[in-house]
Order: structure tokens, then sequence, then C-alpha cells
């Protein structure tokens, strides 16, 4: 286990490097989303890092990021922003000079603000399950309760009864995933620091900061593009074109959107392979491009 601490949190973190040697490509960095940890994206790594060198790690409150008991409610902020910038500071303390962000729900967010604030690190973002961008008043407030008090009343007994990693493997999915994914999600769920999970949750989905989203995407300048499951009930489709369509890249027949089938809402479990091939597809598209620009330059 590696860790590092980042604005006063000990932050777990994975580097695994590309078994290929080119130092040019940039490395690729693995956000999870919320009640999750990293642990969700190690089948897509395994297979990325046969080229592109991969980092991911615990969002702070979250898998084995755990807050430390000394800080205060005070000096605590769970918001997007904050998250970005411990991001930003990951990125520089570990050196890392060139970077594609690829974030999960609630992580797909957070990179598109770590692509703001560190325009000069990151070259390009892809968001999985993400999008957002509408603000519906009444939906947003019954989200919010109902996780806020999903967080707050969770029996740690719930680990212990057999069914319930069963129910954890089929939510949210097109097909059930396979049980160390349930038995995963459930431990993720019962042990994510409940400052940290219902201060993100309720800090990221306020109506300023869902009308803000659609203005960082509609001013990056790198690439952005989004994978959407066609069954994801989380993240429907239409709401991840929606953001999508803030992008420039999205004037061009909409390609800076895949939609998948026979996906719901953990795309790089359920369609491991596709996943992988549009992140090959995307970034080597563009890294073929630099390529071309410094022959020419």
């Amino acid at each position: 286990m590696t860790k590092i601490n980042i604005r006063g949190v000990e932050h777990y973190y994975q580097f695994t490097e590309a078994k290929s040697s080119d130092s040019s490509q940039p490395v690729l960095v693995f956000i999870h989303g919320w009640l999750l940890s990293y642990q969700y994206w190690t089948p897509l790594i395994s297979q990325l890092t046969q080229k592109y060198s991969c980092l991911t790690y615990d969002l702070k409150g979250f898998g084995e990021s755990k807050l430390p008991l000394c800080l205060t409610d005070n000096n605590l902020s769970f918001n997007l922003h904050s998250y970005a910038l411990d991001l930003q500071e990951l990125l520089t303390t570990l050196n890392i000079k060139k970077a594609w962000l690829i974030g999960h729900s609630l992580g797909g967010s957070i990179a598109l603000w770590g692509a703001d604030i560190c325009n000069n690190i990151v070259e390009g973002v892809i968001c999985v399950n993400a999008g957002g961008g509408i603000y519906l008043k009444e939906e947003f407030e019954t989200f919010r309760k109902a996780g806020e008090n999903l967080v707050k009343f969770r029996p740690q007994w719930f680990l212990n009864i057999p069914f319930f990693d069963l129910i954890f493997a089929r939510m949210m999915v097109k097909k059930p995933l396979q049980i160390k994914w349930g038995k995963q999600r459930l431990k993720d769920f019962l042990y994510a620091d409940e400052k940290a999970a219902i201060g993100s949750l309720l800090e990221s989905t306020t109506e300023s900061e869902v009308h803000y989203l659609p203005q960082i995407v509609a001013r990056l300048a790198q690439p952005v593009y989004f994978i959407a499951g066609k069954q994801d009930k989380i993240m429907e489709a239409q709401y991840v074109k929606h953001l999508a369509s803030f992008h420039h890249l999205f004037d061009h027949d909409q390609e800076n959107v895949y939609c998948l089938e026979e996906c719901g809402h953990f795309a790089m479990l359920e369609q491991t392979t596709l996943v992988h091939d549009y992140t090959l597809k995307i970034i080597e598209k563009y890294q073929t491009n630099i390529c071309e620009d410094k022959m020419l330059g």
C-alpha cells in the first residue's frame, strides 16, 4: 500500500508502470465515483498498462484514504473544487507532467474540474457514466435526502449478511456483476467516511454546482469524451449527451459521446473491453496528432 499526504489527508494511490518503455506517453489517471474506491478500475488498468502508465487513488474519505481524527469540520471541504485541488497536488507531488483523466460518475465531474485547474498537465478527459448540467429541483431534493439517509443509517452488520453482496452485485447494472464486486461495493459503501460521503453528495449537487459544470466543459480546450451506458438509470444517456453538448467536439456529429449497449452505471466493469478500446482510440488519436505536429514543426 502506497500513501501520500495531500492537503492534510493520507491518500492511498497505486501507480502502475507501462510495460512499454515510451516515456513520451501521458499517464492515465483514474478517479472513482461516490461511495466507491480505486478497485473498480483494476480490470481496465490491467489491459491499458500494456502501453500506458496508470495512476489511480482513493478520494479523501473513501476507500483507504481515511480522514484523520484531528481534522475538524471547519477545515474540511468535499466539493468538486476541493477534490480537484487534491488531484492537482497529487499530480504535482508525483511529478506527472502529462496526463489524461478518466473519471467515473462523481469522478467524471472531478476530472472536468481537474482539467480546468491543471490545464498545463491534463491533455484530455474521458468521463465514464458521468454527465449532468440540468437541475431539476424536486428530483434533486429527493435524491439528496435519500442519499443522506442512506449514508446515515448504514448498519455495519450488513457486511456479514450473505445476500447483501448479491444485492450490490445487481444494483445499477444491466447484468449482475461478479460476486467479488458485490462484496467490494458493499464494503466501500459501509466504510466510506460519513462526513465525506454526505459532504460530497450535498456539495456537488447544489443548483449552482450543477449549472457550473457545463461552463467548465464549454471552456475546456482539451478534448473531452463521454462514455455512457444505454441502460444506465443513475446517469441516463440523455444527460450525458447534454453535458457533452457544451464541448466543441460535440458539434462534429456528437463524436465525443460513445453509448454502450448492455451497460448500466458501471461501464468499466460491465463492458471492460469496449471501454478499453474506446479509451485507446481516443487517446491515440491525439497522440498521433501531437507527433505529426512535432514533425511539421
